[in-house]
């Protein structure tokens, strides 16, 4: 199956009350483990690159070719988007669009409001003439992912929120609501009341971001609440390395990297597989 955009996958998610996953690619093992967990869920799946992640494996390009490639040497059937995670400006998303990636997001929200209005609107223009789905941002959302380093969480304001779909024909919008990159320090506090009111007045999916150690029952919340898209890296990473760490702590001569990333690979399918089930997006393909 070919590559597809976001939209379609999160409209669907909408209308039928789950939350579709973007998992973030890392390298070749992160790769194989989410696209072998869609398919086993048959789930469909946002595969999540940030620029930095983007620059390790080589540059938007490989991370397409080797995402292309293990589909077919997979038979992946479930739908997959390949997804530029917080791109930095208009070059960064052109640049991804142009080495076939089917959906970008525009993070131009530390800009002044109009300023990402503006730079949004271009990617928008950009996208859609090649069929690609686009998400923004609205707010900060705390703690750090990869180039991403924001202090403290700033809500996203339901009347821009509102503004911000009408002017630019976003697909989905990523509204600061309490959520952290990285680690919880403490119980997660999520800002429900204007989840609801941006979800009534945006009238498009909405995004969480720091999907990891978020609860059960918040995250069924914010599906309620029109959250169609909810991204997870930090708890694949901590399954991978933790993996990692055992197979040398049992293995100290070990020096194989297939034998201590294979496991690593494995933690990383369970741990999406679990997260899809979270979600509701096991058989929605």
């Amino acid at each position: 199956m070919p590559l597809v955009s976001m939209t379609e996958m999160l409209k669907k998610a909408n209308a039928e009350g789950y939350a579709v996953g973007q998992f973030n690619l890392n390298n070749l093992e992160f790769t194989q483990a989410i696209l072998q967990a869609a398919q086993e869920e048959n789930s469909p799946v946002i595969l999540g690159v940030s620029e930095g992640a983007a620059r390790y494996m080589g540059g938007f390009k490989t991370v397409v070719a080797i995402v292309k490639a293990l589909m077919e040497d997979y038979s992946i059937t479930v739908p997959v988007a390949i997804h530029l995670d917080h791109g930095s400006s208009f070059e960064s998303c052109a640049k991804a669009i142009h080495a076939g990636f089917t959906s970008v997001m525009i993070d131009a929200s530390h800009h002044p409001f109009e300023e990402n209005i503006e730079t949004t609107t271009k990617v928008v223009e950009l996208a859609h003439f090649h069929g690609v789905s686009v998400e923004a941002e609205l707010g900060v959302v705390g703690g750090q992912e990869d180039d991403v380093v924001a202090e403290g969480v700033i809500y996203a304001d339901p009347n821009e929120c509102e503004e911000l779909v009408k002017r630019t024909g976003i697909d989905c919008l990523a509204p600061a609501l309490g959520s952290v990159h990285g680690p919880y320090k403490g119980e997660p506090n999520l800002g429900f009341k204007e989840m609801e009111e941006i979800n009534n007045r945006a009238g498009v999916p909405l995004v969480l971001h720091g999907g990891t150690g978020i609860p059960t029952h918040d995250i069924q919340k914010a599906i309620s609440f029109g959250t169609a898209k909810i991204n997870v890296n930090t708890e694949n990473q901590i399954a991978s390395a933790k993996a990692v760490r055992e197979t040398l702590a049992a293995k100290p001569e070990e020096y194989d990297p297939r034998k201590y990333l294979g496991p690593a690979r494995d933690a990383i399918k369970a741990t999406v597989i679990g997260k899809m089930r979270e979600f509701g997006s096991s058989n929605k393909a």
